[in-house]
């Protein structure tokens, strides 16, 4: 069957530089970690944190969160390194694919914790802040599975089906549905979603964060459902399928608990800052005080007002004086 129209896939996922190799995969999970930092920064700014917090935090999060990722995948699909045949060495090449978004966001929050905690910042509110940006990074890094022609769906004869020409690792050239491109659009609902709903609701104390992580969930399970590359099954569901029903649950539990135990959002997201605009205000008040003391008249020295005192005194004396002579003159005349 002659398709008009389809997704191609690249012909190459790296091209090299010389001897430096550059990578498709890698790049869009840097331009991902950029976007994401770049949006959380905005949120955290607004609200009451300083610049550059969230990149300073991410240092921490981002490498925890590779290493998690690959983890999860390496752990979870465990026959790809360790079955007869197979190459171990293959475990730690990271730019052929393979990171698991649980173990990347579960790892991943253990480093953001730790960047919080050496900052004296509260985790929720740093998680509710980079949230959307997290969602628009995952979007960006399913691009990568395009440049490596990899985690497709069914066959299909719909227009947007996309191209496999790898035969590769056991692929089979076809046209398939695209779950990468599905996914990607999905997590940038997810990312509007939770914009939306952090405005509309004043989410707080990790709720925002709590409602990506179900949103994604949703998506994530029937997306899974439509692939075809192995994977482990537990009573007729893929593994991932699974993971994603329980972390839903976990996240939708979240998010009710914390409504009743701690309503409303946090007031205060960085100490640092708040105390430092504090202190701002302090030193304007002072600066205005100093101006106000310069501007206004100067007061008559206290040394003088005794002075001021005695020559009324005086001449109180005097006009009584007079007074007491003009009747006594008054007196001798009748």
């Amino acid at each position: 069957m002659e398709y008009l129209a389809y997704i191609p896939s690249p012909s190459r996922g790296v091209i090299h530089l010389g001897p430096i190799p550059l990578r498709g995969y890698a790049f869009c999970i840097i331009i991902g970690v950029f976007v994401a930092v770049w949006l959380g920064n905005k949120r955290w700014i607004a609200r009451g944190g300083r610049a550059g917090t969230v990149a300073d935090i991410a240092v921490w999060a981002v490498p925890f969160g590779l290493v998690g990722g690959r983890l999860y995948h390496v752990i979870t699909d465990y026959e790809l390194y360790f079955s007869e045949g197979r190459d171990w060495v293959d475990a730690f090449k990271v730019w052929q694919g393979g990171l698991g978004i649980w173990g990347a966001i579960a790892l991943g929050a253990v480093g953001a914790w730790i960047g919080c905690r050496r900052r004296g910042i509260p985790l929720p509110a740093y998680a509710d802040a980079i949230a959307p940006g997290i969602a628009l990074a995952q979007a960006c890094g399913r691009w990568g599975n395009w440049f490596n022609q990899e985690l497709y769906g069914r066959e299909t004869h719909l227009p947007w089906a996309l191209h496999i020409t790898s035969s590769e690792g056991g692929r089979v050239p076809g046209y398939y549905h695209p779950t990468f491109l599905y996914e990607s659009l999905w997590c940038v609902g997810v990312a509007f979603l939770v914009i939306w709903a952090d405005r509309r609701f004043t989410l707080g104390h990790g709720r925002a964060f709590a409602l990506y992580v179900a949103a994604y969930c949703v998506g994530r399970g029937w997306i899974e459902y439509m692939r075809v590359d192995d994977a482990h099954h537990i009573l007729g569901l893929r593994l991932n399928d699974w993971t994603a029903m329980i972390v839903f649950l976990l996240a939708v539990l979240y998010m009710v608990l914390s409504a009743k135990k701690r309503p409303g959002r946090e007031t205060v997201v960085e100490p640092a800052a708040a105390d430092a605009e504090t202190d701002g205000d302090s030193a304007a008040d002072g600066e205005t005080a100093a101006v106000e003391a310069e501007e206004a008249p100067d007061a008559e020295p206290s040394e003088d007002e005794p002075l001021a005192k005695t020559d009324d005194v005086d001449e109180t004396d005097e006009a009584k004086d007079e007074i007491k002579d003009e009747a006594g003159s008054g007196t001798k005349k009748s």
